[in-house]
């Protein structure tokens, strides 16, 4: 086992990963922007090192200065937790070249599954469906000629990335020429890679994940589907496990499968199967993300397995101790993401406590939310032991937690909370265009 691991992050992961690291008895580094000099993370590590200013691109960004930092602190593998280079190649490949785990797939797998449109490739080989679309586009008039070909209206795709960002719903030619430059720019300018390709749109449908575990030794496990529909601008605001939507049979079925292609992939450590759910009731699979996701713990707390200690026994060869036979799919998790609207000091700060319910976040009284990063505070997650109750659960948590100082999304998640499609298990990835 490693004795000293660098987490490649900043806020509710980093934490989370040094938690972790804690109850395993290994050592923690951290860093950390001149930003983010006074954020908890950097104080809740045993080490700490900053890396540079508080923009990203000359701090989390770096991997020249984050491998420098591991090599000055002696630290022998490197987690990089969600987003940043979590799942950048190159990054894995130094990490490698310099003797350091990272902890995660293979430069090498990551290369072959980071081009989305091969990725659907490999899927449709391990037996999954996948759905209609292209390979990579020439330039728009071979968009045109494509998107006629399937039909409109269509998706248009960044190869590279996520997040929301460099896709767009075409509706016709005139919407393709209009966002075809822009998605480009969009994708270049995220991703450093302007390729896009087309994808029949799929509609009404949900937008259903799995969670994957895969060993060293060819083992992998799957966890029950996580629902991840309720989205404004392809973010994802709620996630909830298992799906009111899916059977037990099909439930069964897609983790049998999803644990298969996996094992047919060659993966490794912890990726994410993310699925469309149509209303024929079939499973078309979109993409694997290969890293940890911001969700992963709605499949926690629903299992009662630790993904993060998990992708650090698996980087440290260790074989995974449980079948999908061990893996809790009874009961109900929900996650709530709670987003700033503001930047500003937090004045006052009261998390919720109770069984089955858990806050991960970086934030304290004191703490100041910059411009420079993502818009996440924390994670509001709780387990019960029916979707009802789950619901009112979270309700009640939702009303108890308070940030002040700067504007939130509490309202707008208590909102989609008492929606009628939500509580009836009936709403899709269109539904948040309803919610008042």
């Amino acid at each position: 086992m490693f004795s000293k691991i660098l987490i490649a992050n900043r806020g509710e992961i980093a934490i989370r990963i040094i938690r972790a690291l804690s109850e395993m008895g290994i050592k923690s580094v951290a860093v950390y922007s001149e930003a983010d000099k006074n954020s908890l993370h950097r104080f809740l590590a045993d080490e700490s090192i900053c890396i540079g200013p508080g923009d990203a691109s000359e701090s989390y960004l770096r991997a020249d200065r984050i491998i420098s930092a591991a090599i000055l602190t002696g630290a022998k593998a490197i987690h990089p937790g969600y987003g940043f280079l979590s799942e950048n190649e190159e990054f894995a490949a130094l990490c490698e070249e310099n003797g350091i785990a990272f902890i995660g797939p293979s430069s090498e797998l990551m290369k072959k599954l980071s081009d989305k449109t091969k990725m659907k490739e490999i899927a449709k080989d391990a037996g999954l469906d996948t759905i209609p679309g292209t390979g990579i586009l020439s330039d728009l008039e071979n968009a045109k000629k494509k998107a006629k070909e399937i039909g409109y209206p269509v998706m248009l795709k960044a190869r590279s990335g996520g997040g929301g960002r460099g896709i767009r719903l075409i509706t016709d030619e005139a919407s393709l020429e209009k966002f075809y430059p822009i998605a480009k720019n969009e994708a270049e300018q995220s991703f450093s890679d302007g390729a896009l390709y087309l994808e029949k749109y799929i509609m009404p449908a949900s937008h259903i994940e799995v969670q994957i575990l895969a060993d060293e030794q060819g083992n992998a496990v799957s966890f029950a589907e996580r629902d991840c529909s309720m989205q404004r601008n392809h973010q994802k605001l709620v996630e909830e496990s298992p799906s009111a939507k899916v059977s037990p049979e099909e439930r069964a079925l897609l983790m049998e499968k999803a644990r298969k292609a996996a094992i047919k992939m060659g993966y490794r450590n912890a990726g994410t199967m993310e699925f469309l759910f149509s209303n024929d009731r079939k499973f078309y699979f979109m993409e694997m993300n290969v890293r940890l996701q911001v969700e992963h713990p709605v499949s926690e707390i629903l299992s009662s397995i630790d993904i993060v200690k998990w992708q650090i026994r698996i980087a440290a060869g260790i074989p995974l101790s449980f079948t999908n036979k061990d893996v809790r799919t009874k009961g109900a998790a929900i996650e709530c993401r709670i987003n700033a609207r503001s930047t500003g000091e937090i004045e006052e700060l009261h998390i919720p406590g109770g069984p089955f319910v858990r806050f991960d976040t970086y934030i304290e009284k004191g703490s100041v939310i910059t411009p420079y990063y993502d818009s996440l505070l924390g994670k509001l997650i709780v387990y019960a032991q029916t979707r009802d109750e789950a619901i009112r659960k979270m309700r009640a948590y939702l009303c108890e937690l308070q940030i002040v100082g700067v504007d939130t999304n509490i309202e707008e998640q208590l909102k989609i909370l008492k929606d009628p499609a939500f509580v009836s298990g009936t709403y899709d990835t269109t539904s948040m265009e309803a919610v008042k």
